[in-house]
């Protein structure tokens, strides 16, 4: 690379540098050794995260920045990186990874089979993480499952990888508490309670089944929309922030960058839609990733599709499809790359809403790069 191109990268650096002292309140910068490709909250300040390499990798419980805790007095905080609470091993890659809420247990998955490795996080006596035990699932498939953690602290866990070989596990004891008994090999994409025994299942092809683990009724299936070839994700809002009880937005992203939305009352029928602009294509759709913000009303965030994760307000979109800008885009593992102009900007593998800090984000890209960043939203005025 010659002077010229060190100095356009450099400038580049320098204008983005100083506009995301506006666009930023937060911004820490964390480089793991081994990128990841799941994050989720233990706490409301840590976090786990594993590595999906074919070989052994490391599993870390991290601390997020104080900083970024302190508000107004952030001057006087010394801790401004991420810390290392607990750690160890696994055997194999992790493609899944959920905490069961209340406890100091995760569940992951290494996308190889379906079944299941359990972890001690470990506490005040322990920095390590341990193996406590694997579940095997009832039907054996060689394909990965998805996880779905109840809301009620209970320690059990939904899992699949197709809607075929679904099942509720108590982990305690390892026993069925639910399956589906028909056979629907349809492969899941994505999994999640939406009430404390109702659960919504979305399929590769964007089929939506929603199931109830009270009872040995099939999950009622409702059909994609889209082209056969596209793959597809989902997410359910939390319902929390809605004045009508129980009322829950579904998003359906596709790997073409179309969102669709529905209500879990009436997942027939379409309430918006949306044309993404997708600047880049890949090869592979595995880090594909659609999430609500759990504190900010008709916020949806999306990300897998590129080097960005962007946000966008839904309150405006109808079923007629549209090509919305987006609230925010965040650039920061584009920007990490650009003084290395001879490789591809880096694919974010996975982001994560802070479940009560409603404009903060984790994000991590293919380069090992994790960020913690709280954004600005410009347009609040305007739209109020």
């Amino acid at each position: 690379m010659n002077e010229i191109d060190v100095a356009a990268f450099d400038e580049t650096i320098d204008d983005w540098f100083i506009e995301s002292l506006k666009t930023y309140k937060d911004l820490h910068v964390y480089q793991l050794e081994h990128p990841t490709r799941v994050i989720e909250w233990t706490a409301g300040k840590t976090i786990c995260v594993a590595g999906y390499s074919s070989t052994k990798n490391e599993m870390l419980e991290l601390l997020l920045p104080l900083k970024l805790f302190a508000d107004d007095n952030q001057g006087l905080c010394a801790e401004r990186d991420f810390k290392v609470v607990h750690g160890g091993f696994t055997n194999g890659p992790v493609n899944c990874l959920k905490h069961i809420q209340g406890t100091r247990c995760v569940v992951t998955n290494d996308g190889l089979s379906n079944k299941l490795q359990v972890w001690d996080v470990g506490g005040n006596d322990s920095d390590v993480i341990k193996s406590s035990g694997c579940i095997q699932p009832t039907r054996v498939s060689q394909s990965g499952s998805k996880i779905a953690p109840g809301l009620t602290g209970d320690l059990h866990v939904l899992h699949g990888s197709q809607i075929c070989d679904l099942q509720l596990t108590d982990l305690t004891s390892g026993s069925s508490l639910y399956s589906v008994e028909k056979d629907i090999p349809d492969v899941l994409s994505s999994l999640q309670f939406v009430t404390g025994s109702v659960f919504l299942a979305c399929t590769c092809g964007g089929g939506l089944f929603v199931g109830d683990t009270r009872t040995s009724t099939v999950p009622t299936p409702t059909p994609a929309e889209g082209r056969e070839s596209e793959l597809w994700c989902m997410a359910a809002s939390s319902g929390l922030s809605s004045p009508e009880q129980g009322h829950h937005r579904v998003a359906r992203l596709s790997s073409s960058g179309l969102v669709v939305l529905s209500d879990l009352r009436d997942l027939s029928s379409c309430v918006g839609r949306a044309q993404l602009d997708i600047q880049r294509n890949i090869p592979s759709h595995d880090f594909m990733n659609v999430s609500w913000a759990p504190a900010l009303d008709n916020c949806l965030s999306v990300s897998g599709l590129n080097g960005l994760v962007e946000i966008y307000d839904t309150s405006t979109w109808r079923p007629e499809c549209r090509e919305p800008k987006p609230l925010f885009v965040h650039q920061g593992h584009v920007m990490s790359s650009v003084s290395h102009p001879s490789t591809s900007p880096p694919l974010v593998t996975s982001h994560i809403w802070h479940p009560s800090r409603p404009q903060t984000i984790l994000s991590a890209a293919a380069d090992g790069s994790m960020h913690v960043w709280d954004w600005v939203d410009s347009t609040a005025a305007t739209r109020s």
